[in-house]
């Protein structure tokens, strides 16, 4: 089971220019990936349907994001996973939403959209953010494959975020300890039961030995009977959280966003119970087609 995991920042690469078949075509380069996790996915923002006023996201993204990735990925089922949710930027323009994507050639089950909280904080400029988990079939087993994006601005955000990816990982294994049976066939009342294996990968806007990776690493409660969640990268590359030997994972092209220069802060996150499947963790530093780089993951 291969996944690649993308913040893609809506397929705007280092020269300005919008392309998501060249994302498309830079995560294949990567692997010949099963799952592709992907962040900042957006519909409605794009500059040439607004009104003139220059509203819109950088580049010019095209209508609908979520589609286009359906259009250039026949075979592969693409799930939407939206935070934000606005009116249209202008008549007949479709409402603007700017979010995650799951797109899985597996068998996919049961799908969750997550909405992450979000306290005030008049400080700083944030925007609403989810997390978007599918049940998938690796063929070996069932696996939870949770990607997200948090908060950048806002440290109480993100912590309050990562406390939030943990409660949700403590009530899928309740699910797994304790399923709930189907009402009957057909109704929305299916089975609950969820497997304890589970993946989170995403942009945490969060240096690798900062607060809230630190959190996200921390032993789940005796209590919550979950595993815990191991860095992927850790697993296949021993030493130093934040070593130097650690691929950056924004920041290596983009030197004018990032200008305190490269630093990782996109991870893969596995539960202990799938330590010993994970064969390959990397970061691919040669793309620039986002500011940030893709991750790959592979299980046994």
């Amino acid at each position: 089971m291969k996944l690649v995991c993308w913040n893609i920042q809506w397929g705007r690469g280092c020269d300005g220019r919008v392309d998501l078949p060249r994302i498309v075509s830079e995560a294949r380069r990567l692997a010949d990936f099963d799952v592709l996790c992907v962040q900042e996915v957006s519909r409605g923002f794009d500059t040439r349907s607004a009104t003139g006023d220059g509203a819109g996201l950088p580049g010019g993204t095209g209508p609908d994001q979520f589609a286009e990735l359906a259009g250039l990925l026949p075979g592969y089922t693409v799930l939407e996973g939206v935070a934000v949710d606005l009116p249209p930027a202008a008549d007949g323009a479709p409402r603007r939403h700017f979010g995650n994507a799951i797109a899985t050639r597996l068998p996919v089950r049961q799908v969750w959209r997550h909405s992450l909280p979000w306290p005030a904080d008049p400080g700083v400029p944030s925007m609403p953010r989810i997390a978007l988990e599918a049940v998938i079939d690796s063929g070996k087993g069932l696996v939870r494959v949770i990607t997200t994006h948090l908060e950048y601005y806002s440290e109480t955000q993100r912590l309050a975020q990562v406390e939030a990816l943990r409660i949700i990982h403590a009530e899928g294994c309740a699910h797994a300890r304790r399923p709930a049976p189907l009402e009957k066939p057909g109704t929305p009342f299916a089975a609950t039961d969820r497997p304890t294996a589970a993946i989170v990968c995403g942009d945490f806007n969060s240096a690798a030995g900062d607060s809230a990776y630190m959190r996200m690493v921390a032993p789940m409660p005796a209590t919550a009977g979950a595993p815990d969640f191991l860095d992927a990268w850790l697993l296949t590359h021993p030493g130093p959280v934040a070593g130097p030997g650690r691929a950056p994972t924004t920041g290596v092209h983009d030197h004018e966003q990032w200008a305190d220069g490269p630093f990782p802060c996109d991870f893969f996150f596995v539960t202990a119970d799938l330590a010993e499947r994970v064969a390959r963790c990397e970061v691919d530093q040669q793309s620039a087609a986002s500011d940030h780089q893709p991750m790959l993951l592979e299980l046994h």
